[in-house]
């Protein structure tokens, strides 16, 4: 391949990305935290039995509050997430969300050296956490806060009417 292919391959996978990337990121993102909304939403509230374990201030909150708080986080930042509206704020929120999720049920209770700790890097619990999931949640909200929604967004068709 000339150079001059590559280039404008580059040049059409940049100018792509910046489409498709984020929008990607979003999709997913609003999937999952969705349907974590959505079981809140029909389930039971079994916060009250967690409360001890999150991290202040919300071990301070009743846990109907934390359980609202965290149903409606999800339901509305996701649906946010996936018109790409307030991205930013909404992916800031859904880390948040993740943080004291990861603190209060995924996280480790005991561990002394990194290898103990690295086991609970794992979808599954079998006695040792399981913050796979919420550090792959972290890293993929992590591009939407930083960057924003990306050009197939409402954010992006509200920064253009705003320049003009």
């Amino acid at each position: 391949m000339s150079a001059d292919v590559l280039k404008g391959l580059r040049t059409t996978l940049d100018q792509t990305g910046t489409w498709l990337g984020p929008l990607g990121l979003r999709l997913f993102l609003a999937w999952e935290f969705f349907e974590s909304g959505w079981e809140k939403w029909q389930g039971d509230n079994w916060f009250a039995q967690i409360q001890a374990a999150f991290p202040f201030p919300f071990n301070h909150l009743p846990a109907s509050w934390n359980w609202e708080l965290s149903m409606w986080a999800e339901l509305l930042c996701a649906l946010a997430l996936l018109m790409g509206l307030g991205t930013r704020l909404s992916a800031l929120v859904l880390m948040v969300v993740t943080v004291v999720a990861t603190a209060a049920v995924h996280w480790p209770a005991d561990w002394s050296t990194l290898s103990e700790l690295a086991q609970g890097y794992a979808i599954t619990n079998k006695g040792h956490g399981n913050f796979k999931l919420p550090l792959i949640y972290l890293v993929a909200l992590l591009p939407l806060l930083l960057q924003g929604a990306g050009k197939f967004s409402v954010d992006a068709l509200l920064t253009r009417g705003y320049r003009r």
